[in-house]
């Protein structure tokens, strides 16, 4: 009947997001990028989206988006970033999704998650459903159509996991091997164990529920995934294609299906270049008509269930306990540290379970003021995720209250569906799969409780922090510094509430270094500059403000009057506090800048405090991206000053330390280190695209070989990568500047050249468009016997030849 192939990716990160701010913060350690969602999009989503296929001399035939023909998943949080911070990307996938729809037989290759990461055989009842329905809205929102299949999150299931599948139009999930139990061919009375990876995954099965319905899975190839998860098959789109066909049996009358699922990252972040082995891969098995490469929509539309199955419960793919990594001291870790143990799990989902259970009656109660069904309201609050335009909160209303409400009413219902947002995001799995209560995914989980923490205490008024921090106090590091999760709570959660005053005040801080337009949007807070008054002496500088604030997400908002004191280096004043009317602000903004004015700084400060109270706020009052950003402003003559010593001391005793070198003697560290800090800045202005410089890039890359300097590789290479993405963009736009073309052939040639890590896919990607469009109209013009077409073309073709791209 056939041979099929299908090969799954589970592509998904755990939000990164302050839960306070919607958006993710600088994290140093994804250096040189912003933060790990933005590194692993340039590392896997972008690749896979226009992924390189090589001929047998190393040579680009095609580019192709692995999407359109595997099947996958996308995180819908992860999404959410990719929309609005990866939009080219985002955009590829859902073309990929509709070019699959027609190679596959009108079925999709992307099929929806439960929302947010839940264990879902953990979850109770009612967040069960909500993270179906939300995943299942999320992904017609997105994709324009409904999901076929939905991923579990983990793989974790359970019968009544099922059940609320099916209630809901899903008709398939796929599961790893070890979650059946028994089976049967279809027909059969008697049933086999097949426990222990046993399951033959080439057949379709089907699950039997006590409801009456059935649902179709899938039970991936066990071993195939691991070898491309850990065994480093990737390394060859040829082995991968290979190990693929091996897996299919003698010849048979039955059509089977071989077919794997794993991480979408493994596909470039986890194995570089593992897109490119996995394109290779099904275009070679297509290619040579070796099978059919399918999805499982449409697998299952032309090969219905053959065999039943009975699933392991509590069951998983990534723990061999079943779901115990998600509550219990399992054993299963990261292999990082054999000597710790993870008996915090168990305490850390008792506490949440604790603050879940404490708010749920606070909300029912509360938002029948204003909703018909709290809960129906919660699963359609995903619209409103989606879209908080106003627009979009005034459909949501209507459809959902039963009065129509006021200013405070809307606000106060909108803070109480944020809890029960934020109460779905506490559970994000992420955060007990690590080895320690104090890891960045489940101080993540922390920030997303105190969230619930903070919004009962406005709403409701009880001390629900205070006895949920006790139940943490149960929780215990591996680290002794760390303490308990109320110490870590303490420690990383406390510092990063905000309220409305502390995004003023963020405001107000940075307006003394930053000119801003009279309308804006910090965060997920659009402000309004009423007024601003400024006034400088030296280095000092005073300014009074007032601005109106509003929430994006709760809807509230607030005016506000502010006065800061900037005195030099890091010494700062501010002060924030609702506005008083324009009386108040009148007087304020006269008697502080009339203060200022007599550069008596010491009675400014104590005006503000006058003012404004206990409400005064300093640089720390800066949100991360931006306080890095003005201590480098701050630092900027330190730098400087630092970088002319530096300068002086490298130059001036340049000939002698070459001299000591060639004689083969060492070289004192004072000179090594000036010459480190010298090449590596005039190395980040040479890869500049501003700056951009080859030859003097060769020199200083001789130089730090000569003096044995450590050189930022990683930083400088995604420099050239991120300038030579800009000309090959800018050469795409003007073809005819033949200059550009000339600059950047040289560039591409010196990259080869360079120690630093560096992939030309985006370059490659863009010449590879210009071969069907600029090139193309260029060979036209060659052939009517045109000269300088065709000393272009053979030009672009250089260019070709260096970035190993077919142009024939």
């Amino acid at each position: 009947m056939g041979r099929f192939i299908c090969v799954h990716g589970h592509f998904y990160q755990p939000p990164r997001e302050n839960a306070w701010l919607e958006q993710i913060e600088l994290q140093d350690s994804a250096y040189p990028y912003h933060d790990w969602n933005e590194r692993i999009a340039a590392e896997c989503y972008a690749p896979n989206a226009e992924s390189r296929i090589l001929d047998g001399k190393g040579y680009i035939t095609q580019i192709v988006s692995n999407y359109a023909r595997m099947s996958f998943n996308f995180g819908p949080t992860l999404l959410s970033w990719m929309e609005k911070h990866s939009p080219r990307v985002y955009e590829a996938l859902l073309v990929a999704d509709k070019e699959s729809i027609e190679r596959f037989s009108g079925h999709g290759s992307a099929i929806a998650q439960a929302y947010n990461h839940m264990i879902m055989p953990l979850a109770n009842d009612r967040d069960r459903a909500t993270q179906v329905r939300w995943g299942i809205e999320d992904f017609r929102h997105r994709f324009g159509r409904e999901p076929e299949g939905m991923w579990l999150p983990e793989t974790a299931v359970d019968i009544a996991t099922l059940e609320v599948l099916v209630d809901h139009g899903i008709k398939f999930t796929v599961l790893a091997p070890r979650q059946a139990a028994k089976a049967r061919k279809l027909g059969d009375a008697e049933w086999t164990d097949v426990q222990g990876e046993k399951i033959d995954p080439r057949n379709v099965y089907v699950q039997s529920l006590p409801s009456g319905r059935s649902i179709a899975i899938f039970f991936y190839d066990g071993p195939i995934a691991k070898s491309i998860a850990f065994e480093g098959i990737l390394s060859s789109g040829e082995t991968l294609a290979q190990r693929l066909m091996g897996a299919f049996g003698e010849e048979t009358s039955m059509p089977e299906l071989v077919h794997v699922a794993v991480d979408g990252e493994t596909f470039g972040h986890h194995h570089r270049f593992g897109d490119m082995a996995l394109a290779y891969a099904l275009d070679h098995i297509e290619a040579n008509q070796l099978a059919e490469i399918t999805n499982y929509g449409e697998h299952l539309s032309l090969n219905p269930p053959t065999h039943e199955v009975q699933i392991v419960e509590n069951s998983s793919w990534s723990c061999v306990h079943g779901v115990e990594r998600w509550r219990g001291d399992c054993g299963c870790n990261t292999g990082g540290h054999q000597d710790w143990n993870q008996g915090w799990r168990g305490p850390l989902r008792s506490a949440l379970d604790w603050l879940r259970d404490a708010v749920a009656p606070l909300y029912e109660e509360e938002s029948r003021r204003f909703v018909n069904d709290p809960w129906a309201a919660r699963d359609d609050y995903v619209q409103v995720m989606l879209d908080r335009s106003a627009d979009s909160v005034s459909e949501f209303l209507s459809r959902q209250c039963h009065h129509e409400l006021e200013e405070a009413e809307r606000v106060r219902l909108v803070k109480l569906l944020e809890l029960q947002r934020h109460a779905m995001l506490m559970y994000t799995s992420c955060g007990w799969f690590f080895d320690d209560l104090s890891g960045i995914e489940t101080v993540q989980v922390m920030q997303y409780a105190g969230r619930v923490a903070q919004l009962a205490q406005d709403l409701f008024g009880d001390n629900i922090e205070g006895k949920f921090m006790e139940a943490l106090s149960d929780a215990h590091s591996n680290l002794p510094e760390q303490g308990t999760g109320a110490q870590i709570y303490e420690r990383f959660v406390k510092p990063a509430m905000v309220d409305l005053s502390a995004i003023a005040a963020h405001f107000a801080v940075s307006s003394v270094f930053e000119s801003y337009e009279d309308e804006i949007r910090l965060f997920c807070y659009p402000l309004t500059i009423e007024d601003y008054q400024t006034s400088e002496m030296g280095k000092a500088r005073f300014a009074v403000g007032r601005i109106n604030l509003r929430s994006e997400v709760t809807t509230e908002s607030r005016p506000f009057m502010f006065g800061v004191l900037y005195f030099g280096e890091h010494n700062l004043n501010a002060g924030v506090r609702s506005y008083g009317g324009d009386e108040s602000y009148a007087a304020m903004s006269e008697e502080l800048l009339g203060l200022f004015s007599t550069a008596d700084f010491a009675e400014v400060i104590r005006g503000l405090d006058r003012f404004f109270g206990t409400s005064t706020y300093s640089l720390r009052s800066l949100f991360k991206d931006e306080q890095r950003k003005v201590m480098g402003y701050i630092l900027e003559g330190t730098l400087n000053e630092i970088e002319q010593v530096f300068r002086q001391l490298y130059e001036h005793h340049f000939p002698p330390m070459r001299f000591l070198t060639e004689m083969g003697d060492p070289l004192p560290k004072a000179f090594k280190d000036a010459a480190e800090f010298i090449i590596n800045t005039d190395l980040r202005r040479a890869l500049s695209l501003e700056g951009f410089d080859p030859a003097r890039i060769e020199t200083l890359v001789t130089d730090a070989k000569t003096w044995g300097s450590e050189l930022d590789n990683e930083g400088h290479g995604y420099l050239l990568q991120l300038t030579l993405g800009a000309m090959m963009t800018e050469l795409f736009e003007s073809p005819e500047d033949e200059s550009l073309l000339s600059r950047l052939i040289a560039a591409v040639e010196l990259s080869h050249r360079l120690p630093f890590p560096l992939d030309l896919g985006e370059v490659q990607t863009t010449y590879y468009r210009m071969l069907g469009m600029a090139r193309s109209a260029k060979q036209q013009e060659a052939e009517s016997g045109n000269d300088s077409a065709r000393e272009w073309l053979a030009r672009f073709d250089s260019l070709g030849e260096h970035l190993k791209v077919r142009t024939g």
